[in-house]
């Protein structure tokens, strides 16, 4: 696949009602959908022609499990699957051995072939929990990276300039600080983007970090003589600490494959303002049915119901309406046993705090590493919840902290 060739010309197509029907489901949730005009063009030529477009989601497998933010963008994915268009979700194991470095203000150590393997193998089947696994084009981008070799990466390489490369925020940051960039780094963008020209993607889909490498790839495929493709992405899912996006390195996740009285447990602890973020980018409710729930907790319902429902329906997704209940029976249940009625309160400001600094700071253990090893022998609970990862940060809200049989805190997280 040689670059520079002229790119084709499209003659201008009406819109048909269909047509914005299908822009409106594109746009509805999402942050940014570059070019529109663009995008409203491709579906046309789609209808027109009976062709479904070339939609595009890259997943580079840095953890062995996905969690609700992917969720956010395979939503959306799935949304444009069912209008009929061709889904090509990218496994990046190529990729994977750079690292990504969006968002990053350091290296981020490479795997090993045997991990990026197995986490692929994890994502192969747990994208089928949100998409149509029938309908869906599963691709490894080792497949025409590989093949690239020295000379195909120099001709690639030769498409972008250093200072293009270097706009991107995080190494800009970095560059300033000097904080040190790895060459490789520097080719991430490329490969991303040259995923999409072999993959001849009329749209790609990202979190909003992922903007800079989707533009990148826009810009390649007019080197490679391609029509650009269209970019949409999607908001980044804030996680249970209430801070940062969900990540599992940052112990603040939901993981798809969580079992689902810890999934339940997990969405529990969800502060109320952030619950409705939640609502806005998971649930399968309406705008208008969301609205209305806000308005009665407004009125003074209590927000627990609301997380309640949440927890329901995600639950009931990803596993089943009876294990979502029985998830609920067991939450509430050990919510209830065994819980003092003169319960000691405890305020703590700094939120969102580390478990293990949670509970030395709540006088329920002597030092954090104490903690920590309270975690690893399944000891704490949060909840009713026994916590089972020692990362857990908990965002601002109230908690009922236990660990062993007799240690017991309400904790009031400012």
């Amino acid at each position: 696949m040689k670059p520079n060739s002229p790119a084709p010309s499209h003659p201008v197509l009406p819109v048909s009602p269909a047509v914005e029907a299908a822009l409106e489901i594109a746009k509805r949730g999402c942050d940014e959908l570059l070019i529109e005009a663009e995008f409203v063009q491709k579906l046309a030529r789609a209808e027109a022609s009976d062709k479904p477009l070339r939609v595009k989601l890259g997943c580079d497998p840095t953890a062995p499990d996905l969690h609700l933010g992917h969720v956010v963008v395979l939503n959306k994915l799935r949304q444009l699957q069912d209008l009929g268009h061709s889904v090509l979700f990218v496994i990046g194991d190529f990729t994977s051995m750079i690292g990504d470095p969006s968002g990053r203000n350091e290296t981020r150590p490479p795997l090993t072939r045997a991990q990026i393997e197995t986490n692929a193998q994890s994502y192969f089947a747990q994208c089928g929990l949100v998409l149509d696994a029938s309908r869906t084009d599963i691709r490894y981008n080792s497949e025409w990276s590989d093949p690239l070799g020295a000379r195909g990466m120099i001709e690639l390489a030769a498409q972008y300039t250093v200072a293009r490369i270097l706009e991107r925020d995080d190494f800009t940051k970095r560059f300033r600080a000097g904080t040190p960039i790895s060459v490789h780094e520097l080719l991430y963008p490329l490969m991303q983007g040259y995923d999409s020209v072999a993959l001849h993607a009329d749209l790609e889909l990202g979190g909003t970090d992922q903007k800079f490498n989707l533009l990148v790839g826009r810009e390649l495929q007019k080197s490679y003589g391609q029509e650009p493709q269209c970019i949409l992405t999607m908001p980044l899912l804030v996680g249970l600490d209430g801070v940062e996006k969900m990540s599992k390195s940052k112990g603040n996740y939901v993981g798809l494959t969580d079992k689902p009285d810890q999934m339940f447990a997990k969405l529990m602890r969800i502060s109320d303002p952030m619950m409705w973020r939640y609502y806005e980018l998971l649930s399968a409710r309406d705008a208008g049915s969301i609205a209305s729930l806000r308005a009665e907790v407004g009125s003074g319902r209590n927000p627990r119901d609301a997380k309640v429902l949440l927890a329901l329906e995600i639950v009931t997704r990803f596993h089943s309406k009876a294990a979502a209940e029985s998830a609920q029976a067991d939450f509430e249940n050990r919510a209830r046993g065994g819980i003092p009625e003169d319960l000691a309160e405890v305020r703590l400001s700094g939120a969102p705090l580390g478990i293990g600094q949670v509970l030395r700071e709540a006088g329920l253990v002597a030092s954090t590493s104490e903690g920590l090893r309270s975690v690893d022998q399944a000891g704490v609970r949060v909840d009713g919840a026994t916590v089972a990862d020692r990362g857990l940060k908990l965002a601002a809200g109230t908690y009922v902290v236990q660990v062993g049989k007799r240690k017991f805190a309400r904790v009031v997280l400012e």
